[in-house]
Formats: structure tokens, sequence, C-alpha cells
């Protein structure tokens, strides 16, 4: 068979084009977690009738620091809707030096069973120059409603590690942005690009056994099947706090986390 010169070249760059093809990259991170197969079995589910429940409270042991006043004045649309002022949001306590804006969550212990994300959107409003809630919790897929109340423009910027990165500004009066991460994340620092003071964290989980706690402390995880869990505490200033935990059927036990008030968190 004659091969001619233009046959060569292109025979030449086929093997190029499958060759770059073949070859491993770095992975994309920015890419979305890719969706289950149609036909892939369904994970455990859990029976009511032999679920039990993991309940306590995220205490800190020491003085707490003082928290930073925030001056809002180069932004006078947000300034003059507040009655009180702003504050730095990294350690609120509560009586007894309960702890608020800790994610308590089931890290592991859950394997094999299946939770769809909830219909139901989180939302996350800015009002007054500031984020609420500071720190949000969702599922994986879950969607998150970001708000904004305020008579300014805000940039809502999350940073993950393990989800993609977005950053998209939101005028007043505009619809709310619909966002949801793909992975699990624990927790993703939000900033505002306009707005320096504005931070805030959305912690994303793969199962729905998790609480945010108010300055009570609190926390209350229901429902959860009979086993041993690896628990944790996290807090954006003092880090993470796993416990191990064994509950039978119908069994409800209690847990009590304790952070060292230090400075610096360490």
């Amino acid at each position: 068979m004659k091969i001619t010169r233009l046959g060569i070249y292109s025979l030449a760059l086929g093997a190029f084009a499958l060759a770059i093809t073949g070859c491993g990259g770095k992975k994309d991170e920015s890419a979305e977690a890719p969706a289950p197969a149609a036909n892939a079995p369904a994970g455990k589910t859990v029976d009511p009738a032999t679920a039990g429940e993991v309940m306590g409270t995220v205490k800190l042991d020491g003085a707490p620091p003082k928290m930073k006043a925030i001056s809002i004045a180069a932004e006078p649309a947000c300034a003059k809707t507040r009655t009180t002022p702003l504050t730095s949001e990294e350690v609120v306590t509560g009586d007894g030096g309960s702890l608020a804006n800790v994610v308590v969550y089931i890290k592991s212990g859950l394997e094999g069973y299946s939770f769809p994300a909830p219909s139901a959107p989180v939302k996350f409003t800015q009002e007054g120059c500031q984020y609420h809630p500071h720190v949000a919790g969702m599922m994986v897929a879950q969607n998150v409603d970001v708000i904004n109340s305020d008579q300014t423009t805000h940039n809502i910027h999350p940073i993950p590690m393990e989800n993609r990165e977005w950053n998209e500004s939101q005028p007043p009066g505009a619809a709310p942005i619909e966002k949801s991460f793909a992975r699990e994340e624990v927790a993703i620092p939000v900033k505002c690009n306009v707005h320096p003071w504005m931070k805030a964290y959305m912690a994303v989980l793969p199962n729905p056994y998790f609480q945010v706690t108010d300055k009570d402390g609190k926390f209350d995880l229901k429902n959860l099947p009979p086993g041993t869990y690896t628990i944790v505490a996290w807090h954006e200033l003092y880090k993470t706090d796993p416990q191990t935990i064994t509950i039978g059927a119908k069994e409800s036990k209690t847990v009590t986390f304790t952070f060292k008030a230090t400075a610096s968190g360490d």
C-alpha cells in the first residue's frame, strides 16, 4: 500500500493526540464530582426503630480572647442600619464558657449508608455588612441560597480546597445566588472582596448528622443508627477535637467537647 506524505503527517498527528490524551495530568480540582450511575446500588437506610442519639455541649476552658471592634464607616449603607457595633466573630461564648459557631459532625462510621441531599436550600444572608450565619452547615449537593439584604453591592467569594471556587457580585435587590458543593469539606472560608471585614465559613458534609452550635454550645444528633463513630467538633480558631463513641439500639449518649482558650488557638 502506498503511503503519501500527507498520510504520514496525519498518522503522526493522530499518534501525538493519542499520547496527549493518555498522559496522566494534574487532577482538575474545579471539576464537579461525577453523578452516580443510574444503576448504582442504593446504600443502607436508617431503621428508626433502632436509631439512637448523641447530644452534648461544646465549651471553652479559660477566658475567651477579646474580639476586635470593626469599623464599617466606609460603607454608610450598612453603618446606618446597625444598632450595635460590629465585632469579629471568631470566638462567641455564652454562660459557663459554652462555645458557639462550632460544627459538630459524624466523620466516620456511616460507610455503606445512603443520604440524599435535602431539597430545601440553606439560607446564607448578607445583612448589615455581615454574613448570617457566621458558620453555615450543609450537605454535599444541597443548594445554598445567598441573599443580599443590604442596599449595597456585595461580593461572595468562597475559597475551598476540595471544591470549585467561585466569586460573584450581588447588587441590592438581586435574586438569590444558588450554589452547591460536590465534595465534603470542613470548612470553606468565605470572604467579600468589597468589604474585607466580612468573613464566614461553609461546612459541607456527606451525611445529615451535624449541627452548628449557638451561644449555648448545644448539639443533638438524632436518628443515628447503632454503631461506632468518630464525632468531630470543628472551630475556626481552635480547629478540631475528635472523639470515638459507640451507641447501641435506641441508646442516647452525651458528649462534651472542650477547647483550651489560647490567643492563637494552638
